[in-house]
């Protein structure tokens, strides 16, 4: 008799030709935008124009004194590191669990990023930084991972009872809020990502935010040389001596990539807005079936759904493992359904075991990781299963496909075994 499971000769749940999931939308405005940009600036080496649009609109929308954009992602929270003076030396407490570019920056300053264990939902345990800070510790970076914040009432206490620095990583979690306030407003910095897929894109780009004027001052001398650094810096500053060649770095945002950002910054709050529905509606299906469990969000917290994210449990399906069941949802044409890869526990890249071949005398002689280190984070990543959360009322049907082909290999698991 043939299976009903499509991985052994069924019928797929899911029909529809992917992919499934494409980001960000793009429509005619957002192509008219990007269209009279060509016309306006290919190049603004100022804070002009669509940048200064752009900037002043992140600005409003977080609340804070000061938006820079970047290049990057990446660039951006190098230009928070270096901003926050994080010299030689200096140690700075990252999630064990992140995206690599949360802490990479930090060799290149030659500082001395420290993992901490995290949670299983992945963020930083606060319970662990304190036995971590020693007197080089310098400051705590704190990732809001899949864009479900952490814990940053006990993160900046601890931060606060040591005199060390708050700064966020918020690349997953663009209007995602703790009781009312928004990721990346609860340290001295944060640093945001507009790659593709994030909640809020441009196709590349990135920002930084902060409320301290110094903070903005070093930021525009490491990513901004020359036209922004004379214009923004003040007389008087003791970095407006250096704004013709800053610190010798050029990280600035290319202008289609500030449009397309602009025009999806107007939709953000409607994008997630669809996204709480359908997340809600997922959650509440898939918590139900044996196998997979939903991470519950606390009072008061409203994430991003950049990834909504299930622990695999394989006790409650006779031991089945995960990659058999990944294998049999994708069979079922539920596509979008996918583990994490780069974005891993850290202490198994090789960059972080040994950073001295790509760095000679990194000062990182005291802080040795192998797989293994991190049990919490380690056995989390290897069970973690994640789906991008739709935004519209028309993929509903969609979502609901992806809950029933779920449900199917949970029910005939036994077949896969």
């Amino acid at each position: 008799m043939t299976s009903t499971l499509a991985l052994l000769g069924g019928q797929p749940e899911v029909t529809a030709a992917g992919p499934h999931f494409e980001w960000p939308p793009i429509d005619d405005t957002t192509r008219a935008k990007v269209a009279a940009q060509l016309d306006a600036a290919v190049s603004l080496p100022g804070r002009s124009g669509i940048v200064a649009d752009l900037e002043d609109g992140l600005q409003d929308y977080f609340g804070v004194r000061h938006a820079v954009t970047t290049s990057s992602g990446t660039a951006a929270l190098h230009a928070t590191y270096w901003a926050a003076r994080i010299k030689p030396g200096d140690e700075v407490i990252v999630p064990a669990w992140t995206f690599h570019a949360t802490a990479s920056p930090l060799f290149h300053l030659r500082a001395v990023p420290v993992l901490c264990e995290t949670r299983p939902d992945g963020n930083i345990d606060p319970n662990r930084v304190e036995e971590l800070i020693t007197p080089r510790t310098r400051a705590i970076m704190v990732t809001h991972l899949w864009g479900k914040p952490a814990d940053m009432t006990d993160l900046v206490a601890v931060a606060n009872a040591h005199d060390l620095v708050v700064l966020e990583d918020g690349s997953h979690a663009h209007g995602a809020s703790i009781t009312g306030q928004k990721v990346g407003t609860f340290g001295l910095a944060s640093a945001f990502s507009l790659n593709g897929p994030k909640p809020l894109s441009g196709g590349e780009g990135g920002f930084v935010l902060t409320d301290d004027d110094d903070t903005y001052h070093r930021v525009i001398t490491l990513a901004h040389y020359n036209k922004q650094a004379k214009t923004e810096i003040p007389e008087g500053h003791s970095l407006a001596r250096f704004a013709v060649t800053g610190a010798g770095l050029k990280l600035r945002i290319h202008p289609l990539a500030a449009a397309i950002a602009h025009d999806q910054l107007a939709r953000l709050d409607g994008y997630l807005s669809g996204r709480a529905e359908i997340a809600r509606y997922l959650t509440g299906q898939l918590a139900r079936i044996p196998g997979l469990e939903v991470t519950e969000m606390p009072e008061g917290v409203v994430p991003s759904w950049y990834g909504l994210t299930l622990t695999y449990k394989p006790d409650e399906l006779g031991g089945l493992p995960i990659e058999k069941f990944h294998q049999a949802l994708i069979a079922e044409g539920a596509t979008e359904f996918d583990r994490p890869g780069s974005t891993c526990p850290m202490n198994q890249l090789p960059l972080y075991q040994h950073p001295t071949m790509l760095f000679p005398g990194h000062p990182n002689s005291h802080r040795r990781y192998e797989p293994g280190d991190f049990p919490v984070a380690e056995h989390a990543h290897a069970h973690t299963i994640k789906l991008p959360v739709w935004h519209r009322e028309q993929d509903l049907a969609l979502a609901e496909r992806y809950a029933r082909a779920a449900v199917k290999i949970s029910d005939h698991h036994k077949e896969l075994l």
